[in-house]
């Protein structure tokens, strides 16, 4: 009897230490989850805790369960030493495990949840709430490193982007008259040319944005910066008006990326009490390319004998060789962002840890070496990088080729940035959204219009004064006269050139022929610009080696008249052109107004505020814009533009500020 009682309390007394056994092991799993979580284990070290539980688990299952044991062998050596923590957690535990739930599920109920039996709804609330914990930690990680060497080498970088984006906006104004002529674009053309650039930016703005949210800010510029940079240099070659307005669209599909993504990548490097000054003044390098464009435009396309041509039907003029100036601060960045990391703020978002640290670690070693403290430690240990939420892709049986794996990968990516794009119409940036496109497109729509517009009000103005100089020849009689200088800004009516006139290496430069006679003439090595011959006969005439097509030719009438070496396309041949000279001097000007709104915007920005700023900025260009309404005078519309310009500018930097900092990384 006693030792079927002494058995019988051996065995409850073994029972016992099992369950607290188990409990102990219970409570180490929560912990080391909790820890986990709380410090941001990578992976390896996850694998390692798994390793250890593998362990642990073994060594319970391979306990005395069945052998007898006395008193001393129920304070088992798994339970010794824990018997008062075990009498705490005893009240503290409660559970019950489900119906059908075995014996494993006891240790189970007490680990956390796994990710694949969560809701999206609640991993996204995780991640938010991961996400408003890194913001906090990372512009105090930001401050540690200091504003010093590295962020200044990433401003000048990140400036020629920017720069290259300015230029692109001139380039259009400045090559559109040159490009009209020597293309022969009519009228109901030439709009396109500024059309094209700008439809290529908007649809690069929203691609090249969307990948930099999926790739990173420093892969996407790159992408965009070299697809710019290539479109740029192949349209300086290119004779046909559809293809150069091919490489053109190309050209702003890449610069279009310029702007969002320059503004994202500097902002993640700067604390929050410096981001509005040196924003403004990276905006500044948007002011150096339209100064960089104006000056290169002023000194290079009025220089016509700059061009060369072979035969009629490839002709490489000055204006083309403006075009590939242009595109060399492009290159530059590209270049120099080789030598760039990317965003750590965007690693993290992305969950790789390491790499973030190593770049924020490089920021903090680099700036602290120029400061003269390079024994200072980067302190920072770990960062809180937010739950990654995997994303489902359906991927078709028949990818086992690789146009087709190439194909579902692009539509991947942009079905990728579609949904990035959305999230932006979600709470709680919907409203953000919706008002920030009406400030962007108002804005943009009055700088730009009036970066395109302008040009063409300068030549308008110029053409209305040199019209009002043109000289009147009327019932002119010539006969056996031998024309060889150069006719301009003249009208001729009603004259009889006949008996054998000729006109021999002449220029005609604007003059008109109205109805008039030429009879046994000769027209031979003549150039012409803005010349034609209205409601003219022509009986028994010669034309060697001219440019006088069909259309030029207006309503008249040819009798028995030969052609020889007929040179097609337009030419630009004339040395004397200096509005060119003036047009591209204003925009200087204009450009160069710019820079006491930079200087304001960079100084004030912090102190009255980006709203502020934004919102006298718009109210003041707008009311100066509306002044171009009377300019009836060069010298009127030239001040009132340079004044719209300075005033512009300040809701531009803060425009770019604001929309930085109203969206998460994710969304920027």
């Amino acid at each position: 009897m006693d030792e079927t009682y002494r058995d019988r309390t051996s065995l409850v007394k073994g029972a016992k230490d099992i369950a607290k056994e188990v409990k102990r092991q219970a409570v180490k799993k929560v912990n080391k989850a909790v820890d986990k979580a709380q410090d941001g284990y990578t992976q390896r070290s996850y694998n390692r805790f798994q390793d250890e539980e593998d362990d642990d688990d073994y060594y319970v299952q391979g306990g005395n369960y069945g052998v007898e044991a006395n008193d001393d062998e129920g304070s088992s050596e798994a339970t010794e030493g824990h018997d008062e923590d075990d009498e705490i957690y005893e009240g503290e535990y409660q559970g019950i495990p489900n119906m059908g739930q075995g014996k494993d599920g006891i240790v189970a109920f007490s680990q956390p949840m796994h990710d694949e039996y969560k809701d999206r709804h609640e991993l996204e609330t995780e991640r938010k709430a991961d996400e408003e914990e890194l913001a906090q930690q990372y512009e105090l990680i930001i401050q540690e490193c200091g504003h010093g060497r590295f962020q200044w080498a990433l401003f000048f970088v990140l400036g020629m982007a920017l720069m290259a984006d300015g230029v692109e906006v001139f380039v259009v104004g400045f090559v559109l008259p040159s490009a009209e002529t020597d293309m022969c674009i009519p009228n109901s053309g030439s709009g396109w040319l500024g059309d094209i650039v700008y439809l290529g930016m908007m649809v690069g703005a929203f691609f090249w944005g969307g990948l930099a949210d999926k790739v990173g800010r420093r892969q996407s510029l790159l992408i965009c910066m070299s697809v710019n940079g290539f479109f740029a240099f192949l349209s300086s070659f290119v004779q046909g008006y559809g293809f150069f307005l091919f490489c053109r669209l190309f050209s702003g599909f890449g610069i279009g990326g310029a702007v969002p993504t320059v503004f994202s990548y500097f902002s993640e490097v700067l604390a929050r009490e410096k981001r509005g000054e040196h924003l403004s003044w990276l905006c500044m390098f948007w002011m150096i390319g339209g100064i960089y464009a104006s000056a290169m435009a002023w000194a290079i396309i009025p220089h016509y004998g700059w061009s060369f041509s072979m035969g009629s039907a490839y002709q490489f003029h000055s204006w083309r060789v403006f075009v590939i100036v242009c595109a060399l601060p492009c290159v530059s960045s590209v270049v120099a962002l080789t030598f760039m990391p990317e965003s750590p703020r965007f690693l993290l978002e992305i969950g790789k840890h390491d790499e973030a640290w190593m770049i924020l670690k490089q920021i903090h070693d680099t700036n602290m070496r120029a400061r003269g403290q390079p024994e200072k430690v980067f302190s920072v240990n770990r960062i809180k990088t937010p739950k990654q939420i995997d994303e489902l892709i359906e991927i078709e049986s028949d990818t086992g080729t690789w146009y087709r794996r190439c194909f579902v990968r692009i539509r991947t990516e942009l079905y990728g940035i579609w949904l990035t794009f959305m999230r932006c119409f979600n709470y709680p940036v919907k409203d953000n959204t919706i008002k920030l496109t009406a400030v962007w497109f108002t804005l943009s729509f009055g700088y730009y219009g009036l970066s395109v517009w302008f040009p063409d009000v300068i030549k308008h103005l110029q053409s209305d004064e040199y019209a009002s100089r043109v000289k009147h020849f009327h019932n002119e009689a010539v006969s056996h006269f031998v024309f060889n200088f150069t006719l301009e800004n003249q009208i001729h009516s009603n004259g009889e050139y006949i008996n054998d006139s000729r006109f021999i290496m002449m220029k005609f430069k604007s003059v008109t022929f109205e109805d008039s006679l030429f009879k046994n003439c000769v027209f031979e090595d003549i150039t012409s610009l803005n010349t034609y011959f209205r409601n003219c006969t022509f009986v028994n005439t010669t034309f060697y080696n001219t440019d006088f097509e069909q259309y030029k030719f207006v309503d008249s009438e040819l009798i028995n008249c030969t052609f020889y070496h007929i040179r097609t396309g337009c030419q630009i041949s004339f040395d004397d052109d200096y509005s060119a000279y003036w047009i591209y001097f204003v925009n200087f000007l204009g450009t160069l107004a710019v820079l006491p709104g930079n200087i304001v915007s960079a100084l004030l920005m912090d102190r009255i505020g980006r709203l502020t700023m934004l919102g006298g900025s718009m109210v003041l260009s707008g009311i100066s814009c509306f002044f171009l309404w009377f300019g009836t005078s060069e010298s009127m519309m030239i001040g009132m533009l340079c004044l719209y310009n300075g005033l512009t500018i300040s809701a531009w930097n803060s425009l770019d500020v604001i929309t930085v900092e109203l969206y998460p990384t994710d969304r920027r």
